[in-house]
């Protein structure tokens, strides 16, 4: 005969298996429960159960009855097809209970039954329809999320010598991609990257979006010159867009250490964040037509190259940033806000601009917005010996 300790370490071995069974059990009741919850038309029957509760202290009857169609007109644009028959279900018996009770006319009685039944099962058709529609939108958004990354790729924090970090938000939240574009990559002719705007909205400006950082990112892996990858896009534009779309864009590269090349078309001045704090927009020598209007202008872009050194940051921005608007039409002052918040972080400091830029609107912004920021960092950050840098020099009174 085995003694009970002989037993006890095949019981203490069997037990994590049932206690992860008891688990697992529990997990799908929770589940259950909070499924049963969120499909259950709680303000629809709480409507109808005030009804009954008036209509049980007043005995005003025919007064109070055809207020419980309510309870599933409103379950339909809360709950799905389930949720609105259960309400008008508990709705019709409500009725003939409180009819009845109140000793109303048969036929009056039948009158608020069918107008019950009637609006029940149209409340439920539309429930059907919303849940569809539900559905539809979600798909929508899953594929506009899914063209948003193969268009806008992900920046990622570190690119070649630099730290970076990008936001961007569509004006048609449901859409969640819009006319605003960025890029940053690493090339053979150093770090460059592109902020720009297309004219207009919805898909014939993402479809132009999307052809101008196809020849950004291509051309910026063949052409040496910074110029020439702007006369790429430049020439690409004329043959596929019509005479009077554009998009301003300003493209940068950092070909060389401690130099920083700029190319502006049409496109709102970029602000360099020296290693001191002081901030100052990248103004173009030369203004320049935006991308597509050479031909009317009669002249291209120019190339700007200035100094950047560590501690210094650039940020590009679109235009629906500074024509963001509270609600006494105030601008919203991105070189201010920016002088408040840049840190060491560019993900920091973006996140806190757009959040003041959101409190500024009040929520939404009507304009597509991107920011993208980068920085070199320090030689203290990377753990070469320090020194005194030129732009903590330019900044010395």
């Amino acid at each position: 005969m085995s003694h009970p300790r002989d037993l006890g370490d095949d019981h203490w071995a069997v037990r994590p298996f049932s206690n992860r069974v008891a688990g697992a059990e529990s997990s799908a009741r929770r589940r259950v429960v909070a499924q049963l919850a969120a499909g259950t038309p709680v303000l629809p029957v709480l409507i109808v159960t005030v009804i009954v509760l008036v209509d049980l202290a007043g005995g005003a009857g025919m007064i109070w009855l055809p207020l419980l169609a309510a309870g599933p007109a409103l379950a339909a644009t809360t709950n799905g097809p389930r949720g609105v028959l259960w309400t008008g279900f508990l709705a019709v018996a409500a009725g003939v209970t409180l009819g009845i009770r109140d000793g109303m006319p048969g036929r009056e009685l039948a009158a608020v039954l069918s107008a019950l039944v009637a609006v029940t099962l149209a409340s439920g058709l539309a429930g059907v329809l919303r849940v569809r529609r539900e559905r539809v939108l979600a798909a929508v958004r899953s594929v506009a999320e899914t063209a948003q990354h193969a268009l806008l790729k992900p920046v990622p924090s570190t690119v070649g010598p630099f730290q970076a970090a990008v936001r961007y938000s569509a004006a048609a939240a449901e859409a969640r991609i819009g006319g605003d574009l960025y890029a940053l990559i690493p090339t053979p002719h150093g770090v460059r990257l592109i902020v720009g705007d297309v004219r207009g909205k919805g898909l014939p400006a993402v479809g132009t979006a999307a052809l101008v950082l196809g020849v950004f990112r291509e051309a910026a892996h063949d052409e040496p010159d910074l110029l020439a990858v702007v006369d790429r896009i430049e020439r690409s534009l004329a043959r596929n867009l019509a005479h009077d779309d554009f998009v301003t864009a300003v493209v940068a590269g950092y070909p060389q250490d401690g130099h920083l090349e700029v190319v502006n078309c049409g496109h709102t001045p970029p602000l360099m964040v020296r290693a001191c704090g002081s901030v100052t927009p990248v103004e173009p020598a030369h203004p320049s037509p935006p991308l597509g209007l050479r031909a009317l202008a009669g002249h291209g872009p120019s190339l700007h190259v200035l100094p950047f050194d560590d501690g210094d940051q650039l940020l590009l921005y679109t235009d629906g940033v500074t024509e963001a608007r509270d609600h006494g039409r105030t601008f919203y002052p991105l070189a201010e806000g920016l002088e408040r918040h840049v840190s060491h972080e560019p993900a920091r400091t973006l996140g806190a601009l757009h959040d003041e830029l959101l409190a500024h609107v009040g929520g939404r912004l009507h304009d597509d917005a991107a920011l993208l920021l980068i920085r070199k960092p320090a030689a203290s950050e990377t753990g070469t010996p320090e020194r005194a840098t030129a732009s903590e020099e330019r900044c010395r009174p």
